[in-house]
């Protein structure tokens, strides 16, 4: 099992910034890859971007292509989401998760953390 904790959530207004980290402890060594995921009120959770432990492979859903950016830091085991150009629209709950496959199908991931908010004002 990988204990994930998100933070860096707040509130920012639209065509601002912001950073989430991800720290991973526990079996990391387990998970091929990891995620960011989003879910607003009333909407189902949808995939953000992910990346893998080794190589840093990366994909990136095209609502956010070309302005979230995700990287990770294997010797602190981890994982950050660049948010730039921010939108009302991108307001949620994020989370972080952890796989050992290459998806972006929530179901595939075994491991969540908690969530942190993110709030864009127009």
């Amino acid at each position: 099992q990988v204990q994930l904790v998100e933070s860096g959530g707040g509130l920012v207004q639209a065509g601002g910034s912001l950073r989430l980290s991800c720290a991973a402890s526990g079996r990391t060594f387990s998970s091929y890859a990891m995620g960011w995921f989003r879910q607003a009120p009333g909407k189902e959770r949808e995939f953000v971007a992910r990346i893998t432990w080794s190589g840093g492979s990366t994909y990136y859903a095209d609502s956010v292509k070309g302005r979230f950016t995700i990287s990770r830091d294997t010797a602190k085991n981890t994982v950050y989401l660049q948010m730039n150009s921010l939108k009302p629209e991108d307001t949620a709950v994020y989370y972080c998760a952890a796989t050992n496959e290459i998806t972006s199908s929530a179901r595939r991931y075994y491991d969540w953390g908690q969530g942190t908010q993110v709030t864009v004002s127009s």
